[in-house]
């Protein structure tokens, strides 16, 4: 079994880009895969919402996604987003990432553009990571993505989610795991369980902050020296014959 491990920063650069290249160079302290951002606009998604000055503050702009791959590529760190609308596709494509990740909420077909944003990533015929947490519509989205490869990830979209409510019979279902409990136990069941099935590539993806952060995903984040303490945990299992 071989792991790919995600540092999702999510909002927890705080719109600093200074925060998201200390994230970043953490991150890859950590032995993490990869980072991953989230490319939305606050006015498609979060209008009228009471923290709308932070969430503004949050979005990832072109130029300033510009800087943060370009520093993830000297850093040696693979760098993707979640991708919400079809010209963050279009531009994601410009700098050249390698994937593109599926927000829960996109699978729903509910939120400005979804439709044409996974449209457009299945035009790319890039890898897609896609997290199920709120359910969607999966025959819908393996038709638009048929010349792409897919992981769907096991995920529940609650923040932080209660570590009583993972559901391990249904969770073996799947390969990719974007989890949102505190701590690092939660991961690692899944990948010893992955280990005994004899997989071969799983994908698992926690939020991820600065210690002292005060961002909007903080609450539900593991700080990087935990990352750490996950990636070395993960790596024995890797390694162990069960």
């Amino acid at each position: 079994m071989k792991a790919y491990i995600v540092a999702e920063i999510a909002s927890n650069w705080e719109g600093k880009v200074s925060v998201g290249k200390k994230l970043i160079h953490e991150a890859k302290l950590s032995g993490a895969n990869a980072v991953k951002f989230q490319m939305w606009r606050a006015s498609d998604l979060y209008v009228g919402h009471p923290d709308w000055k932070i969430i503004k503050k949050s979005e990832l702009t072109f130029e300033k996604a510009k800087i943060l791959k370009k520093f993830a590529d000297k850093e040696g760190i693979e760098f993707f987003c979640s991708a919400f609308y079809p010209d963050a596709v279009n531009f994601l494509e410009s700098i050249g990432v390698k994937k593109f990740k599926i927000a829960s909420r996109t699978c729903l077909f509910s939120d400005p553009l979804s439709n044409e944003t996974i449209d457009e990533i299945g035009r790319t015929k890039k890898p897609t990571i896609i997290s199920m947490g709120m359910g969607g519509n999966k025959s819908k989205i393996n038709k638009k993505l048929k010349n792409n490869k897919i992981l769907f990830c096991y995920c529940i979209s609650e923040y932080p989610t209660n570590f009583n409510k993972i559901n391990w019979k249904e969770i073996k279902k799947f390969n990719g795991f974007s989890d949102h409990t505190l701590g690092i136990t939660a991961p690692v069941v899944f990948a010893v369980l992955k280990k005994q099935l004899k997989t071969k590539e799983i994908f698992i993806e926690k939020h991820v902050k600065l210690k002292n952060s005060k961002g909007p995903d903080a609450s539900s984040s593991i700080d990087t020296n935990e990352l750490k303490l996950l990636v070395t945990q993960i790596r024995k299992i890797e390694k162990t014959k069960l």
